[in-house]
């Protein structure tokens, strides 16, 4: 029984890294991302302007679903969510604790890509966590933001920008001034624990 303690922890069972969530529907971001190149600010409309990325509404599926796949059962919860007038319940995937104070806002402004958190949803099938959304996750990049930040215009790229170390510095520099950042600050506890 004791051993079985460090193979959960190795295994993601803890972090649950690797998991995929339930859903109202079976929503391939693979196919939607990866095959057809949508933005992931098209569905995630509040991404650069509140705390909270924010789940696609039944109207931004609908914006195409009126118009192709109009009967396939999968989309049937669409269908009865737009008929009821009541929102799909999406189920959060990359959650963080109660007492960690996380804006996406912030983040996505300042040039941190979704793909640094979230991973490469472009060939995901169905959503799983692609970190372990503990502090050391956080502070790894609090304590070495440049190589991890591009402009805020190339966020949702999946693939990583072609820059080396020394053009990430110089950017994460010019960053911290435009911004009046102070990286010795940025892994202060009171940033993320408010």
């Amino acid at each position: 029984m004791v051993l079985l303690g460090p193979v959960a922890a190795w295994s993601g069972y803890q972090s649950q890294v690797g998991w995929t969530v339930d859903q109202p529907i079976p929503f391939s971001h693979e196919h939607h991302v990866g095959g057809l190149g949508i933005d992931c600010r098209f569905c995630h409309a509040s991404v650069e302007t509140s705390a909270n990325a924010g789940f696609p509404s039944t109207h931004v599926c609908m914006t195409c679903h009126s118009q192709i796949w109009t009967g396939a059962p999968m989309l049937a919860p669409v269908r009865q969510s737009l008929a009821q007038g009541r929102p799909l319940s999406w189920n959060r995937v990359a959650k963080v604790p109660d007492f960690v104070f996380f804006n996406h806002a912030i983040h996505v402004n300042r040039g941190v890509a979704c793909v640094t958190c979230h991973g490469r949803v472009d060939t995901m099938p169905l959503l799983a966590r692609a970190h372990p959304f503990e502090m050391r996750f956080c502070l790894d990049c609090h304590r070495d933001a440049g190589p991890r930040l591009g402009p805020p215009g190339a966020v949702t790229r999946m693939t990583p920008l072609a820059w080396d170390e020394a053009t990430h510095r110089r950017f994460a520099l010019a960053a911290a001034k435009r911004f009046h950042l102070d990286p010795q600050r940025l892994d202060k506890c009171d940033i993320c624990h408010r």
